[in-house]
């Protein structure tokens, strides 16, 4: 795997194509280090995963030094805005509903959520409480979902997927709401002695699930947003992209 340190390296652009002089400074993308394999914490305290990876490759395309740091999920919107740091990094949904406060890049991947559970239990998508199953979801787009089409759903909120995952694995839960890949790599493959499958169709509502994941960037920085447009979009075309998937998945990520 390429290292951050390789990737990072320190050089200038001259920014013709956006009309700006040569920029040296370093970008600041927050993650939350906490939603593996698309970020988490390394044994060292580094911040490793997918994502960081990804944001590496994609500022050397752009000739600029990028880092990543730590934040907690819920002040990731007041810190982008309080200009803490610069983007968003952290798997976050392109919504209508955040597009009134900040903006967004291209997508950079999509990943439907699914329902998970013993291959035993039973969920039942017809009725509004899910056919009375204890539920686990996290906060934002898919509490969203079921808040909007299972509204007698017994649900527990979780800030992390840790947690929920704990719940889960203690009993405590019979299902949970989860990113598909983020479930697949975070409870399925770790748990392979205890049955987890998951259980029906894809969630979809592009109401509550949006338009894909895209880098979070305050609505007054359009050259930002186009550079990293521009970032995406080469490291998609020359293959990068699909090198670096093939690094923690088995399948593609992209989506449609």
């Amino acid at each position: 795997m390429i290292s951050a340190r390789q990737l990072a390296l320190t050089s200038v652009l001259i920014l013709a194509s956006f009309g700006a002089a040569a920029d040296d400074s370093v970008i600041r993308f927050a993650t939350e280090a906490a939603y593996p394999p698309f970020n988490e914490r390394a044994p060292d305290g580094s911040i490793i995963g997918w994502e960081v990876d990804l944001g590496m490759a994609m500022c050397e395309k752009i000739h600029r030094k990028c880092e990543f740091v730590a934040q907690d999920w819920d002040g990731m919107i007041p810190g982008l805005l309080s200009k803490r740091f610069d983007g968003i990094f952290a798997s976050m949904t392109i919504t209508e509903e955040r597009k009134k406060t900040i903006d967004f890049t291209d997508k950079y991947y999509q990943s439907p959520a699914r329902f998970v559970a013993k291959k035993d239990t039973r969920i039942d998508r017809t009725a509004s409480n899910l056919g009375g199953v204890k539920l686990g979801t996290l906060a934002g787009v898919s509490e969203c979902y079921i808040r909007k089409n299972y509204p007698d759903a017994k649900v527990s909120i979780y800030p992390s997927a840790e947690d929920m995952y704990l719940d889960l694995n203690a009993g405590r839960l019979d299902s949970i709401l989860s990113e598909t890949v983020q479930a697949d790599y975070g409870l399925i493959r770790k748990n392979p002695g205890a049955g987890y499958a998951f259980v029906g169709e894809p969630a979809l509502d592009k109401e509550c699930f949006g338009e894909g994941i895209g880098i979070g960037v305050r609505k007054n920085d359009p050259e930002l947003k186009a550079l990293l447009n521009k970032a995406i979009a080469e490291v998609r075309a020359d293959g990068t992209y699909d090198r670096i998937v093939a690094k923690y998945f088995s399948y593609d990520i992209y989506g449609q």
